[in-house]
């Protein structure tokens, strides 16, 4: 019997598959009953929905728990050297206090993977918010620059266990054709919060250079709240069926796996490595004082914030590859095109350019990894989110270096030789072209 539907108060017949049926009209007809999703090749991009459908509650609730944990950040990382130096710390024991925090979500990443697939990620997620919020509060009436070393620690640990057991979570939510858009979402939230983050903790510290500690910790037991309350674990859309979870072994032979890991330490390198180390040493060069150095990232924050959804529509419209090459040319072109930059204008607007290329970037690789582990925790979702610590850690020590005994220009060079490096791999990757459910 034709299969019919009401459009706008007249019957509409669907196709036919009986008798006196068109052969084009049964393909689609089987189609649409066995295939409502076609499948994607390897490096490819799922389908997507002509009519795109709302993203899981939870998603959303991943994102504002994101954004917490990123305000508290911002109100604690300006008041920490300043907090540090009460207790006679100088400007080595500074620096030490600031990587340690990076130095232990490192030594920590490769634990997590296995503790979200035993435990369940919703339990290590929690487990992380709670630890850094013990973290915080202990900070606030700490005694000594002694205590304030394991104090960080501790967050350091929670921060970790956090972080790679909400991207787990958010790849086992959120359904294979929405990954790019659920990113965008997540990322969204670490945006907002870490910029209202930086403000908020100036305006607390005039009270008591110990109350952003405070109200990060009540922030992150909220947060932990929150997901308690909502969260639910349930929700797999995202995690494909038949799949077990795939060995690092496996994963380190998967062309986009390495591509989605390459992105990412180029990442970390340049927004921890040349971003924030460099940046504010050429525009002071430039007799700026710090303020401009702020504007100038508030401004690329805006860009990134503005320009994040829209990313995640095309990274599931368009396909992984497109954004992934897109994102790491255009990041390569602004950071090369920094070495002759002589002016702070300019500075500022291929600032704007990066921060446009970062949204793509935000999106695409961590969608990427969603397909290549099929919505499942495990060591690969551990790994990629170390490569960005890698990052973090490793470029500000090793770009410091480079800019001491080379120069300036040569410095930001070994961000974008990673950039394009990424790009030059993000065009080996294989793709389907994306079709549209009917």
């Amino acid at each position: 019997m034709p299969v019919r539907a009401r459009r706008r108060g007249r019957v509409v017949p669907g196709p036919k598959t009986g008798r006196g049926a068109r052969p084009r009209d049964v393909v689609r007809a089987r189609e649409a009953q066995h295939h409502p999703v076609t499948a994607a090749g390897p490096g490819s991009v799922p389908p997507v929905a002509a009519a795109q459908p709302s993203l899981p509650r939870e998603v959303y609730v991943l994102s504002v728990v994101g954004g917490c944990v990123m305000l508290g950040l911002g109100l604690v990382l300006p008041v920490l050297p300043v907090y540090a130096a009460t207790f006679g710390a100088g400007p080595t024991q500074i620096g030490v206090l600031v990587a340690l925090f990076a130095l232990m979500r490192l030594a920590t990443s490769p634990f997590c993977g296995r503790l979200a697939v035993r435990f369940g990620e919703r339990r290590v997620l929690v487990a992380g918010l709670l630890l850094c919020a013990v973290s915080s509060a202990l900070t606030a009436f700490a005694g000594s620059y002694g205590q304030l070393l394991v104090f960080r620690s501790l967050g350091g640990v929670g921060s970790v266990l956090f972080s790679v057991s909400a991207l787990a979570a958010l790849l086992a939510i959120a359904p294979a054709d929405q990954r790019g858009r659920a990113s965008a979402v997540f990322d969204a939230g670490f945006l907002l919060g870490g910029v209202c983050g930086p403000a908020l903790g100036g305006l607390l510290a005039l009270i008591s250079l110990s109350a952003p500690f405070v109200v990060y910790a009540v922030l992150l037991l909220a947060a932990a709240a929150l997901t308690l309350a909502v969260l639910r674990t349930g929700r797999t859309a995202g995690a494909e069926p038949g799949r077990d979870v795939a060995g690092l072994p496996v994963l380190l032979r998967d062309r986009r796996y390495l591509v989605a890991c390459l992105a990412a330490l180029a990442q970390g390198w340049v927004l921890f490595g040349l971003r924030s180390a460099l940046v504010p040493m050429v525009v002071v060069a430039w007799r700026h004082d710090m303020t401009w150095v702020g504007w100038a990232f508030t401004i690329s924050a805006v860009v990134q914030s503005l320009l994040i959804m829209p990313a995640g529509r095309v990274v599931d419209r368009s396909g992984r590859r497109p954004a992934m090459i897109a994102g790491t040319g255009v990041a390569a072109a602004a950071i090369t095109a920094l070495v002759f930059v002589d002016g702070y204008a300019w500075l500022v607007v291929l600032l704007s350019v990066y921060a446009a290329a970062s949204a793509l970037l935000a999106a695409a690789p961590a969608a990427l990894l969603g397909d290549v582990v099929a919505g499942r925790a495990g060591s690969g979702v551990a790994v990629f989110s170390m490569c960005t610590d890698v990052g973090a850690v490793v470029g500000p020590v090793v770009v410091g270096l480079i800019a001491e005994r080379v120069g300036v220009p040569a410095a930001f060079g070994s961000g974008a030789a990673l950039l394009v490096i990424a790009f030059v791999a993000s065009w080996t990757l294989t793709t389907v072209r994306p079709t549209r459910r009917s």
